[in-house]
């Protein structure tokens, strides 16, 4: 089990980042739904879906410079060990 374990983290990542775009644009798709029913047009829930996947989208961003700023700081931990 223990050799698998960047495989694991790889398809976690991969679900984590699914989720991250999908949630947003699955909610904005279905609060302009809403809207367009209430108000009686046609075009706010593709407004909003792509709202809620831009949004998506920022949260990748900031979910991977989170990642990557961990690894350096793994990589700085690593590189002190070896000079010490």
């Amino acid at each position: 089990m223990g050799n698998h374990r960047g495989v694991y983290q790889a398809i976690g990542l991969a679900g984590q980042f699914g989720f991250t775009i999908l949630v947003p644009a699955l909610l904005c798709f279905w609060a302009g739904l809403r809207l367009d029913r209430w108000l009686g047009t046609n075009y706010l829930v593709i407004i909003f879906f792509f709202i809620g996947a831009a949004a998506g989208i920022m949260n990748i961003f900031v979910l991977a410079k989170k990642i990557a700023k961990g690894k350096d700081a793994d990589i700085n931990k690593d590189e002190k060990k070896n000079i010490n």
